[in-house]
């Protein structure tokens, strides 16, 4: 019997590192971890992770902005895509008026500290938002710390872009004929439950997984119970 290939995509400034737990925990899998490169668009990097990913179909899990992702190859190329997993992530376009402005002048301050303070300082503010409160300042803080350090302001750029000219994603989880995941940290206040709560909602039979005692980076924070409910989700 074959292996089954499974695509983990990455958030906004995140990389293999994301996904590492999972990836040693699904060793009946192929897991594949794709990189965005410079990709600017939603939908460029989805063209781009379907290129690169050689099975003809495959299991397909988002987390955070890889969620968009993931809804964004979902519509693309839905004969490919076996099932769905969406993890801290959302479906929104950009909120219109003041609160999208409010939006786009946080994520633009972000870049402006970046260019000028290097990416591990913006990280240092950034990614406080980011983990449980008890996590900040710990190890696993400064791993995360160390993976948006790995970015340069060029490639944060691209993807704040891509961010402010998000899609809106509900058609697709209102049209989708896969099995779908939905996972989120209990303490995710960057892409809260009644988000996913609402997603769920559109597509009936999906499945909603809370992870427990978690923020928004629930694969390095909670990496066990994400495995187990991958895992299950995959079948095992």
């Amino acid at each position: 019997m074959s292996r089954p290939c499974v695509v983990l995509l990455p958030g906004l400034l995140c990389d293999a590192a994301v996904w590492r737990a999972q990836t040693a925990a699904l060793d009946f899998a192929d897991c594949v971890v794709p990189s965005y490169g410079a990709a600017a668009s939603i939908d460029e990097m989805a063209r781009g992770v379907l290129a690169s990913v050689a099975a003809p179909r495959f299991s397909l899990a988002g987390h955070s902005m890889g969620g968009r992702v993931a809804l964004a190859i979902a519509r693309m190329a839905p004969e490919r895509v076996e099932r769905l997993a969406l993890l801290d992530s959302g479906m929104e376009a950009i909120a219109a008026g003041e609160a999208g402005v409010q939006e786009r002048d946080k994520r633009l301050a972000l870049l402006h500290k970046a260019r000028h303070s290097g990416m591990r300082a913006m990280g240092e503010q950034w990614a406080r938002g980011m983990v449980h409160p008890d996590r900040l300042d710990t190890p696993l803080f400064g791993e995360v710390l160390d993976m948006v350090a790995r970015f340069t302001p060029e490639l944060f750029a691209a993807q704040i872009e891509a961010l402010l000219n998000r899609p809106d994603a509900a058609p697709v989880l209102q049209n989708l004929h896969c099995p779908l995941l939905l996972a989120c940290g209990r303490q995710d206040s960057w892409s809260p439950l009644s988000r996913h709560e609402r997603m769920q909602q559109l597509c009936p039979g999906s499945q909603l997984v809370v992870i427990e005692d978690s923020g928004h980076m629930s694969t390095m924070e909670q990496p066990a119970q994400v495995s187990r409910a991958l895992a299950a989700w995959l079948g095992r």
